[in-house]
This record gives structure tokens, C-alpha cells and sequence, in this order.
């Protein structure tokens, strides 16, 4: 198997996280998806989406998102448990996780290249297009994200963890979140100081010094 990656991407480095975390290593090959690498073959054929990271497995199958190959390598390599022991804790997890992604990251995200000059005709990942970079998306994201952590800050005030006592990927979609709020000049302390808390202690890990 091979990762295709580009070291600044954020869901690129949620996988190489998630590797740390699992004490793994996958063969890997940087993509410059800033100068389009993405879009030339054999990359645009393996994966039309054009995003990174994804991985072509021995067999030509392609996985192309970056849970799903984080899925992919828990299956093979359980421990260390990152997506649960039991029924229930797998669907605590994929249920923070989503709540992070959904309330919080695609926000950011789409506010980070409505914002970002570099994103200039990549407001829509994986594209090249003439859509226009929207201010509007900015605000938007950013109150959209300030609504969530308004929602989650009770809950981080009684658990280590996204997802309760135990460390999983819903924490790692988590600091990607937070990271993409701090870089739009949110004070997170300000406005949620247990979420803000949170964020230091798993910023901490050896896992996150990326």
C-alpha cells in the first residue's frame, strides 16, 4: 500500500496523527497539490475527487478519505483502540466525530478558503474553478463555530476526552477543528476555557507535534 499526502494539509496530517498515535508506518508519497499534482495522471484516474491524503492499496482499490483509511488501518492494526471497543463506544466516537466535523470543521474549512488568498480559485476542495472567494463564508463559519463550542463546553468541563475517558480519533478530528478556529483569530479561552483546556492537553502529545 502507499499514501499519496501533502505535509501542510490538515486531513493529511489527521492521518499522519492517527499513525502516530498507532505507532504506524505507511509508505508515502508527497503530492504538491499547490502546483496541481493532484490533477495529473496516474493521480487524477486513482482519485477524481483530487483531494489528499488517500491510499492505493496492492489490489488498485483506492480509499479516499481521511477516516476512512484510518478505519481501513485500525482493521488491521487494532491495537492501540482508537474507534472503540464495544457497540457503544464505536457510536459515541463516529457520533463526536461527526458533530466536529459537521458543526465545526467543513465550516472552518470552507471558511479557510474563502479567506486564505493562497485558496483563490480553490474555494471547493479538490477543484480548480472561477467561484470567487466569499467574506460572507468567513463570518458565517466562524459564528457557526462559535455556536458549537457554546454547545460542547459543558460537555468537555466533565471529560478528559471528546469522547469520554479515553483518548480517540474523535479527538484528533477535534484539534484539527479547534487548530482551523485559532488560525482564524478565535479565542477559544475566551469562549469556551474547558474546550480551550482540552486543546492544550492533547496539543501536548508527542502525536501532535507535527
Amino acid at each position: 500500500m502507499k499514501l499519496y499526502d501533502f505535509g501542510p494539509a490538515a486531513n493529511a496530517q489527521r492521518v499522519r496523527v492517527f499513525l502516530a498515535e498507532k505507532g504506524l508506518e505507511v509508505p508515502t508519497e508527497q503530492l504538491n497539490v499547490r502546483e496541481d499534482a493532484q490533477f495529473a495522471e496516474p493521480f487524477t484516474s486513482m482519485n477524481p475527487f483530487h483531494c489528499v491524503p488517500f491510499l492505493a492499496l496492492d489490489d488498485g482499490t483506492v480509499i479516499a478519505e481521511s477516516m476512512s483509511i484510518c478505519r481501513y488501518l485500525e482493521e488491521l492494526h487494532p491495537e492501540p483502540v482508537l474507534f472503540g471497543r464495544t457497540a457503544e463506544e464505536r457510536a459515541v466516537i463516529d457520533m463526536w466525530m461527526r458533530r466536529f466535523e459537521l458543526d465545526g470543521f467543513i465550516p472552518l474549512l470552507h471558511a479557510m478558503r474563502n479567506h486564505v488568498p493562497t485558496f483563490a480559485g480553490r474555494v471547493v476542495p479538490g477543484t480548480r474553478t472561477d467561484l470567487p472567494q466569499l467574506p460572507a463564508m468567513v463570518t458565517r463559519g466562524k459564528e457557526m463555530m462559535e455556536i458549537f463550542l457554546g454547545r460542547i463546553e459543558a460537555h468537555m468541563a466533565r471529560n478528559e476526552f471528546v469522547a469520554g475517558p479515553a483518548f480517540s480519533v474523535a479527538d484528533i478530528t477535534g484539534f484539527f477543528t479547534l487548530r482551523l478556529a485559532t488560525a482564524l483569530q478565535m479565542d477559544i479561552g475566551v469562549i469556551a476555557p474547558a474546550v480551550a483546556a482540552w486543546f492544550a492537553r492533547v496539543s501536548a502529545r508527542p502525536a501532535f507535534q507535527l
